[in-house]
Order: structure tokens, then sequence, then C-alpha cells
């Protein structure tokens, strides 16, 4: 008999005895389950600081995890930006960083360097500004080239402790980012999680079918573990810039972009003219139609299978939306600042679609509320 509804990893043998069971890991029907090393190094039975767990989260109202099956795709960057556009409208919000070999979260929010202190209500968070707390395994290391070389327990341990002692306080979102896979970490925090309030995952994909193949198994990882999909983002979409950012050459090799430019803000001004007052004008392309206006866009990644908003279709999940490529959100991530800034909005094709995708997050989860009732900082 296979093990209960929530408790087999994405996979799993047949008569797989469940991830929490005292065998798992061990019994015959593990042998060769590519699940097995995981299954054997997570926590088993009844926990006794699940109940504390439960007790430390209860103040906070919104709990998403950001996942995605695969490296590489910008989960974190979203996780980072998503706190940070929280936080402007005015919520209390935390980001527990859980991946635990790999923590980028302190350096795409500007604290690398800083230091965990505790105090009597337990560890308390590093803030980047008032309402934003961030806590990660980057806090702890002395030198951060230093590598993690943890097996499975000792990371739990350290994923639990997060749960248990960080004190968030009254928090009105706490935005989880998580490694890639389905592995120890992601069995770890679905177990804990369990008796706190968690509103669902957001899955982070690139549009290419290598990366969706691997999406396809955390989404129904959500499934087995009783994770709510609150929907997908399809990230590096397309590469949408500001025309002057590029370089134009000739066949012959010759820089052409002058005259490029230069026929461009022509286009765009007989486009205004046409259009009147430029009210229907493409985004982009408004105003006195100076190239620095128009917007250029072509994909990127060759899209064989519907890309992210097919997978979402046929998996039954809802779709957010998609985030193009952009130097802007790049740079945001290596400055270790938001997107949306003063400093990062004027030329960011990222910064509209993250907002839309995150007004579609608030709806999901209800937290539309919490920001009419704090106000817009």
């Amino acid at each position: 008999m296979s093990g209960p509804q929530g408790q087999v990893p994405e996979g799993a043998n047949q008569h797989c005895p469940g991830a929490e069971d005292e065998q798992a890991g061990k019994a015959s029907a593990c042998e060769g389950c590519p699940n097995q090393a995981a299954c054997a190094t997570a926590p088993k039975g009844s926990d006794p600081d699940l109940d504390a767990i439960a007790a430390r989260l209860a103040p906070i109202k919104h709990i998403v995890l950001v996942l995605s099956g695969k490296g590489g795709v910008g989960k974190s960057t979203f996780s980072a930006q998503l706190a940070f556009a929280l936080a402007a409208r005015g919520l209390e919000v935390g980001l527990l960083d859980i991946d635990i070999c790999g923590p980028s979260v302190p350096k795409m929010l500007g604290l690398e360097g800083e230091e965990i202190h505790q105090s009597g209500a337990g560890w308390s968070p590093v803030y980047v500004q008032e309402n934003l707390g961030v806590m990660s395994i980057g806090f702890m290391l002395p030198n951060a080239d230093d590598p993690v070389i943890w097996r499975g327990p000792r990371k739990n341990g350290l994923i639990k402790q997060f749960l248990k002692d960080v004190h968030w306080g009254d928090c009105d979102y706490l935005v989880i980012d998580s490694p890639p896979g389905t592995s120890d970490e992601h069995i770890s925090i679905a177990q804990f999680l369990k008796a706190a309030n968690v509103d669902g995952a957001v899955v982070v994909t690139t549009p290419q079918e290598v990366s969706i193949i691997d999406v396809r198994k955390e989404i129904n990882f959500c499934k087995k573990t009783g994770i709510p999909v609150l929907g997908v983002v399809e990230n590096m979409s397309g590469l949408r810039q500001p025309l002057p950012s590029f370089k134009f050459f000739s066949p012959s090799g010759t820089d052409i972009t002058s005259a490029v430019l230069q026929a461009a803000a022509a286009a765009a001004a007989a486009a205004d003219a046409d259009a009147g007052s430029g009210s229907s004008a493409e985004p982009g392309s408004r105003g006195s139609g100076s190239p620095g206006e128009v917007m250029a866009e072509t994909a990127v990644f060759h899209v064989s299978g519907g890309g992210a908003a097919g997978m979402a279709a046929d998996m039954q999940v809802p779709y957010l939306g998609s985030v193009p490529l952009d130097s802007a959100l790049s740079r945001a991530g290596e400055e270790g600042r938001s997107v949306f800034d003063s400093a990062g909005s004027a030329n960011s094709s990222s910064g509209p679609a993250l907002q839309a995708i995150i007004n579609k997050l608030l709806v999901a989860t209800g937290g539309q509320q919490s920001v009419a009732a704090n106000g817009t900082k």
C-alpha cells in the first residue's frame, strides 16, 4: 500500500511507505527510488517542534513559497523583487532564504556582510528597511566564498530552526525562497509548514522545454504534498529593451547605430503624428519620437511546447504572467535594490510585468485588504 496522499514524493516506487514513515528510504520498496536518500534523512513521525513552528508563524497573515524544479530560472530574483514590492505597498514583509547551499538573497537585498542577532524573542531578521526583514544562512558564513557542505539532517535542522526561532512579529507576508528540485529542503518545508497558514506556492520557470520538464515535477510535488499552486511565472520571456541600449552593425561590420536610431526616431514621430495625440500608439513609442522612448523586443529562447502558459493550462494551475529579460532587473539584483525604485524604474521593462503579477498574487491571497488597511508607502 502506498503512503497517504501528501507524503509520496514525485517519481516514487510502487508501494512507497510515504516520506514521513519511519521506514522511508529504508524499506525494500525504496530500493532504487530516486528519492531514497532524501526520504531517509527527512524528519519522520510526530515532531514535537511542529507546535512551536505553528505558534511562531501564527502572527503571519500570509506565507508564500517560491519554487522551481530548475536552477537558474530567476527564482531568487523574483523572491527578492516580490518582497521589495510588497514592502513598498506598506505591508510588513519577511523574506526567508532556505537555499542552504546557494544563498543569494543577501546579495539581492544589499545585505552582504550583515550578521544575525538574538533577542529574548529569538533570532532577529536583518532589516533592509523598517518593514522588510530577511533571514538567510548567508548571514552565518564567516566568508561569503565558503561552501556549505552539509548532509540532509543538518540542512533540515537549520530550516526548522529558521521557522521555529526567527521572530518575524506581526507580519503580513512571509516569502520563502527555496532551492531548485524536490528533495530534502522541499520535503522538510512541506512537513514543517503543515500547521501554518500557507497560502501556496509561486512556481518560476523559463520558456524553454528543458526548464518546463523539471517545473512540471515541481507542480506535481506541490499537488502531492498538499501545497496549493498560486500560479506559474515565466521569467526571461523574450528581451525587451530601450532601442539606444543596442548597437547596430551592417553585414560588413560597420557601426550603423546612429543611422538606425535616427530612422527609429523619425518613424516614431511619424507614428505619433498619424495617431494624433499618440494615445493609441504602442507603449514605448509615445512622446516626441526620441529613440530613447522606443523599445525593441525579440524572442530569446525557442519555445516548442507552448511555454509556461501552455504548461499551466495543461496542468490546470493559474498562469500569473511573464517577465522579460531586462538589464535593469539584473542590475537591481546585482546592486541589492528594488527594480521599482526611481533609479531602476525609468527604463525597466520588467517592472510593469512584475507589478501585474504581484497584483494577481495579492488577489489570490486576499492581501489587497492588508494593503488597503496599511496604505501604500
